[in-house]
């Protein structure tokens, strides 16, 4: 089975990446034929400044091999690295409905967040779609939010299949109940967008900084609360043991949910937890020829695939004469 995930350098990657996508895929290695890769071009949305993109895809790469992936067990490339997936992209994008587009509610939602709204934005969820189909991907693990980008790569599929006959996997979605919205400081999606996160490698008083941002209610300690609608239990249950997590929901239900000793308890969670990746992403950080080295040979490898599947649909719509 192929699964495949991409994720933006736009920014330091943060707890909900790591969850909702990063700890997935990473766990996927010994048993799928794993594709990894970080979305350069999807970031152009967003990210301006040349430096601060080129500086984002190294250190995106460098989080992902401190976390635990090991680029000889899988596909590690960055996307841009594959000019293969452009030209599907126009491909699919003439076969593209404009209602279909026009639907899509993230274009809608970061729009109205400031961000510009560029033909690259609005077409975001085609080169979504050529990034999963030109890997005939089977299964593409994604939070709630990007179901629907995920939804427009089946129709698209499924309607060049019906034009040119079988050439495309139709992907599933994997999504994971648990993780699949990690909330942000305010309640809503973590989001660099939103400005709302926790980096994975943030630390000291910067991690302490963000943790007491934590949005809670004025209820006071001894009063019961309903865990399950507060943004602070659903980040600790990320990173504390069931029984832990089950002492402080019993807290929360019973009262004496103190917020403030949370807060600080949920810092030395985080910490413990991203030590030995952080020390790691330090190594890797100290050696950028090397990083350069690996996303080069990964984007070989996945250019190799790339490339069967290109040639076939250039032959179905008569590009190969």
């Amino acid at each position: 089975m192929k699964i495949l995930s991409g994720i933006q350098p736009s920014g330091q990657l943060h707890i909900g990446n790591y969850f909702g996508m990063m700890q997935t895929m990473i766990g996927h290695m010994e048993q799928s034929e794993l594709y990894v890769f970080i979305v350069d071009l999807h970031a152009l949305t967003s990210v301006r400044q040349r430096d601060k993109l080129a500086a984002g895809t190294l250190e995106a790469a460098a989080d992902f091999l401190a976390l635990g992936l090991d680029p000889d067990k899988c596909q590690f490339w960055v996307q841009s690295d594959v000019p293969e997936v452009c030209e599907l992209t126009w491909i699919l994008s003439t076969l593209a409905p404009m209602g279909l587009i026009e639907r899509c509610h993230a274009f809608k939602d970061k729009v109205a967040k400031g961000l510009e709204a560029s033909h690259g934005l609005f077409s975001y969820p085609v080169l979504m779609a050529a990034d999963i189909l030109l890997y005939q991907a089977d299964r593409v693990p994604v939070g709630r939010d990007q179901k629907q980008h995920l939804e427009v790569a089946r129709d698209l599929a499924q309607k060049f299949n019906h034009e040119y006959g079988e050439t495309f996997v139709v992907p599933e979605p994997a999504i994971s109940d648990s993780t699949a919205v990690v909330p942000g400081l305010d309640g809503q999606k973590m989001s660099k967008s939103y400005g709302n996160t926790i980096p994975i490698f943030v630390s000291g008083k910067d991690l302490k900084k963000r943790v007491m941002a934590i949005a809670t209610d004025a209820t006071p300690v001894d009063d019961p609360k309903n865990p399950d609608t507060c943004t602070l239990y659903n980040i600790f249950k990320l990173f504390a043991s069931p029984a832990r997590l089950q002492e402080v929901r019993d807290l929360y239900l019973h009262g004496g949910a103190a917020y403030g000793y949370i807060k600080l308890e949920l810092v030395e969670l985080i910490e413990d937890y991203f030590a030995e990746a952080r020390r790691k992403k330090a190594q890797f950080q100290a050696d950028p020829g090397m990083l350069r080295e690996i996303l080069h040979k990964g984007a070989q490898k996945a250019r190799a695939k790339a490339t069967v599947t290109l040639d076939l649909v250039r032959d179905r719509v008569g590009l190969k004469y």
